[in-house]
């Protein structure tokens, strides 16, 4: 979906920065880059918490339903 990403050179990258930064000002453009970065740290805290959650369950033995002997 995003296989274009891996052919933007540095040179159109900096064109759209710049035109962000006419657009909405810089000001806007630092605090929408700093939430974007809080966000993907915040996202990668989640999918670890979630990895060893699921982890942690697996290495749990299962209780089997055993009769008990009258």
């Amino acid at each position: 979906m995003f296989e274009f990403i891996r052919n933007i050179s540095p040179i159109e990258l900096g064109a759209v920065l710049l035109i962000l930064i006419a657009l909405f000002g810089a000001k806007i453009v630092v605090n929408m880059a700093k939430t974007g970065g809080q966000t993907f740290k915040e996202m990668k805290n989640i999918k670890k918490t979630f990895t060893e959650a699921v982890e942690d369950d697996n290495d749990k033995p299962t209780k089997t339903n055993k009769e008990e002997p009258k």
